[in-house]
């Protein structure tokens, strides 16, 4: 299902885009995760641009941890000079599935996590603002934040293989929904 909506994304943004308002991008904090990345943004007009981006986690770690995921976000941004240069603001939304266990968040965030087993999906939106600084013609870098709500459908289970289900739940989500820092490769 995520491959037919990513390459049907990928077809409809082309239909509009010609060469010089193209970027493809990595988020190197979804790296450091160890979650393989991509992002396409393409230019609509002066001064506003659709991004799409999706990450993809299928890694057990050991101790129990694992980090197994897909998530994916579509947006439209709002640029204050010209598309792909200086600072934007967007509204995007996301979905996703995920099967983690076994990890200690910061401020406490999702406290049974270190002891439990989450599997289930997700979906919501947010705003953003970010910034984006041309390095050459070809190359750039963006920052970007958002925050906004997602509503979690899951089953928990005591962390560990084949553990059975103690119950299943829905948790209401407000913050951090989008956070990277990207190379970019504008294709011309």
């Amino acid at each position: 299902m995520k491959k037919f909506f990513l390459i049907g994304a990928t077809l409809l943004f082309s239909l509009y885009a010609s060469a010089q308002h193209v970027a493809l991008k990595n988020n190197i904090i979804y790296d450091a995760t160890a979650t393989p990345n991509l992002g396409l943004e393409v230019g609509l007009g002066k001064k506003v641009t659709m991004d799409l981006s999706a990450g993809y986690n299928p890694f057990e770690f050991s101790n129990d941890k694992q980090a197994k995921h897909w998530l994916a976000h579509a947006g439209v941004r709002f640029w204050t000079c010209e598309k792909f240069n200086g600072t934007f603001i967007g509204v995007h939304a996301l979905g996703g599935q995920y099967d983690v266990a076994g990890f200690k968040l910061p401020f406490d965030m999702f406290k049974k996590l270190e002891n439990h087993r989450y599997d289930g999906y997700l979906y919501g939106g947010g705003v953003s603002i970010g910034h984006q600084w041309i390095l050459s013609k070809r190359w750039g870098i963006e920052a970007e934040i958002g925050a906004g709500y997602a509503r979690m459908h899951y089953d928990e289970y005591a962390k560990g293989k084949d553990m059975p289900k103690l119950r299943s739940g829905n948790h209401n989500y407000w913050g951090v929904t989008k956070a990277s820092l990207s190379f970019i490769y504008f294709i011309h």
